[in-house]
């Protein structure tokens, strides 16, 4: 799939992060690539994050998943909203979504939301602290939008909603299958369905928080510290008061603290892996059957392509010798020669066809095994 006459200089200069931008049908041929039942059945399973919200009037509901069929055969008198999260990683047709949006590079990216509402459902206004691209997939709806929002903005008293209790209406569109409309974080929006069977694709992007960033990556260095890692001051001199915490002291406990935590190469190494962790690491995503050298190099010689688990992530950061961290589901690889240019294709575009003369580098196949093995990437024909 591909965005006609979209430029992705012009939007990334003039609207990413900075303004919302209505973009009215660009695909070479849309079509829906999700049944509003397979989007039903998909909120009945296990291990599938799923929400049905109700409203009647200024009045909220909330239910969280999975539900049973039956539930979901009359959900509501009153107009009502299913949604479920990272169905990219249940549907290819929904992961293909994704791929227009490369030119963001693949750690921002989280996860394809599938909304599908009756005539008059919505979640309610509200704003994300995450740029947001909604493409509408089936039937109509309408989208409000109103000022920048913060912290600092009121919401609705609700134990599961974050509503805003002043909404005022900017701008208004109605959107139609194919059309995408995208928001900047914190931009209050309200998203209304016009008429019944109007399924919304929401493709959202991580944006780690300051806090976030800090707790984990402070909580990734106290598990290494050492208890015998303590201050020192073997040069101490006799002090004229002894109430006083010195200037040297002050310097000496503050570069204990910075030391590790001002090293970049270490953060980048501890983002990569932390970053790279799957959205739900508890599914486990492994063959029935692991997969050997043999049949790796039989089926490379093949030329079957190569396809990354749609509920993987990868990245990588160049290193200064030349050679590059690859990060998978929370594991670094060190890869260098080959197998560093090898890397960087397995995070590009996709499907991807193996050159024939890696068949035979020891580490390329190594890495692969492991990959095939932890379940982050198969055959084509397998999938």
């Amino acid at each position: 799939m591909q965005l006609d006459n979209f430029d992705v200089g012009v939007f990334l200069r003039d609207f990413w992060q900075k303004q919302p931008l209505l973009i009215r049908n660009p695909w070479t041929g849309w079509s829906n690539p999700l049944d509003p039942d397979e989007l039903a059945g998909l909120a009945c399973e296990e291990g599938v994050e799923a929400r049905l919200i109700a409203h009647a009037g200024a009045t909220w509901q909330a239910e969280f998943g999975p539900f049973t069929e039956s539930r979901l055969a009359q959900p509501s008198e009153d107009p009502w909203t299913l949604l479920v999260q990272a169905v990219d990683q249940h549907v290819p047709e929904v992961a293909a979504l994704i791929d227009p949006f490369r030119f963001i590079p693949n750690w921002r990216i989280d996860d394809v939301m599938v909304s599908y509402a009756t005539d008059g459902g919505g979640v309610g206004p509200h704003f994300d602290r995450y740029d947001v691209f909604l493409i509408q997939g089936l039937g109509k709806r309408r989208w409000q939008v109103g000022a920048a929002c913060d912290a600092t903005s009121t919401l609705v008293p609700h134990d599961d909603l974050c509503l805003l209790a002043n909404f005022e209406v900017v701008r208004e569109w109605i959107l139609e299958p194919g059309d995408i409309l995208y928001l900047p974080p914190g931009i209050a929006h309200n998203g209304v369905a016009v008429g019944d069977d109007c399924m919304t694709y929401s493709i959202g992007f991580r944006a780690p928080a300051r806090a976030e960033l800090i707790a984990h990556w402070c909580d990734h260095l106290l598990g290494a510290a050492q208890e015998d890692e303590r201050y020192e001051d073997p040069d101490l001199r006799e002090c004229d008061n002894p109430g006083e915490i010195s200037q040297q002291a002050i310097a000496g406990l503050h570069a204990m603290i910075l030391g590790d935590m001002a090293d970049p190469a270490a953060f980048a190494r501890w983002f990569g892996t932390y970053n790279s962790t799957r959205k739900y690491p508890d599914i486990d995503w492994r063959p029935q059957e692991p997969i050997n050298v043999a049949q790796l190099r039989e089926g490379l010689a093949g030329n079957v392509p190569l396809l990354r688990n749609p509920a993987s992530r990868f990245s990588f950061v160049r290193q200064q010798s030349q050679s590059i961290l690859l990060f998978v589901d929370g594991q670094c690889f060190e890869c260098a020669n080959d197998t560093a240019g090898f890397a960087e294709q397995l995070c590009g575009p996709q499907p991807m066809v193996a050159n024939p003369n890696l068949i035979q580098s020891g580490p390329v196949l190594e890495l692969l095994v492991t990959l095939f093995n932890q379940g982050s990437m198969a055959f084509a024909d397998e999938v």
